[in-house]
């Protein structure tokens, strides 16, 4: 071979490769995705981002294509009747493009799961059980009586095992989930997988729940009885002052309403005294001495202001008669 066919051999290849590093890569799905037993139909699906000459299906690291099909515009199809333990490997699809032309890389690998109902359902249990302060340190255990499997752990709402324990004996495995939070709330199962080519898993087995709740607060921090000794007091202390407006205003109006009705009374006019006459007979005139006394007439009226007239001024004497 010249050195010229080798350069035009060696360039083409260099196009290729460019050409198909540009080209987007397409993606694979299951269908269904999760719990395939051995027996079902399943679906793979091909996703193109643009229109292919071919679409080929291949298992993983593997360069030989198990089928092929073509002319597809933006999905392709192959379906695995009746699932053996053979088909739960993993897969990757390519494709070649029309415009631009060229190979497109492999898409990333997706696992065919399979359940095999032959093998019985691991045990769990969980501690503490149930109700869980956030925090707390969570242990889960799975068990079963096949020694040399690796177990995992699944929680309800994840498509993907939370946990995984490989055990080269035994049949126990320890799941430890630290310093829950309100997170890892929720429902748990234990499942393991069978040694050997595939990717043969036991069934579920049975359910733990675990809620994950606050943990309460110390006393006097939020709460507890110093809160409410605090509140009570503050409760106390609003009352009396309360209750002491509310007195306070009462003798207020009281005192108004009294000032009122003294300023409405009607002011009667200054009583003038009477004067009060002693009659003194001539006969009995001898021997009286006279003092100046002042007579005042008992009145329900408050006195009189500086100005009222002085009352009159009566004169009698006083003393012992004589022999006649």
């Amino acid at each position: 071979m010249t050195p010229m066919a080798v350069a035009l051999i060696l360039g083409w290849w260099l196009v290729a490769v460019s050409r198909a590093q540009q080209l987007p890569r397409p993606s694979l799905s299951l269908h269904p995705s999760q719990r395939v037993s051995l027996g079902d139909t399943v679906t793979l699906r091909c996703h193109l981002p643009q229109p292919a000459a071919w679409v080929r299906l291949y298992l993983y690291q593997n360069a030989t294509y198990i089928e092929q099909k073509d002319n597809v515009q933006d999905m392709a199809e192959f379906s695995l009747a009746e699932i053996k333990k053979e088909d739960a490997v993993i897969y990757q699809c390519q494709y070649q493009g029309l415009a631009p032309a060229g190979i497109s890389e492999k898409s990333d690998p997706v696992k065919l799961v399979v359940t095999d109902h032959r093998y019985p359902p691991p045990g769990i249990s969980l501690s503490p059980e149930e109700y869980v302060e956030i925090g707390t340190n969570v242990t889960i255990r799975c068990w079963n009586n096949i020694s040399g499997v690796a177990f995992f752990l699944h929680k309800e709402g994840h498509s993907a095992p939370v946990q995984r324990q490989k055990l080269s004996a035994g049949g126990m495995a320890t799941f430890t989930l630290f310093g829950v939070t309100p997170a890892d709330s929720g429902t748990y199962r234990c499942s393991y997988r069978i040694t050997g080519c595939c990717l043969l898993f036991s069934p579920l087995g049975d359910n733990v729940t675990l809620e994950v709740i606050p943990r309460p607060a110390p006393p006097g921090v939020n709460g507890g009885p110093s809160r409410n000794l605090v509140a009570a007091v503050a409760g106390g202390c609003a009352s009396a002052i309360v209750f002491i407006i509310v007195l306070t205003v009462f003798f207020l109006l009281v005192a108004q309403r009294r000032r009122m009705q003294t300023d409405e009374r009607p002011r009667a006019a200054s009583r003038s005294p009477e004067a009060v006459q002693f009659q003194v007979f001539p006969g009995d005139s001898e021997g009286l001495t006279y003092a100046q006394l002042q007579a005042v007439t008992p009145s329900t009226h408050p006195p009189a202001s500086s100005t009222t007239p002085e009352p009159p001024i009566i004169y009698a004497e006083v003393g012992t008669r004589g022999p006649r």
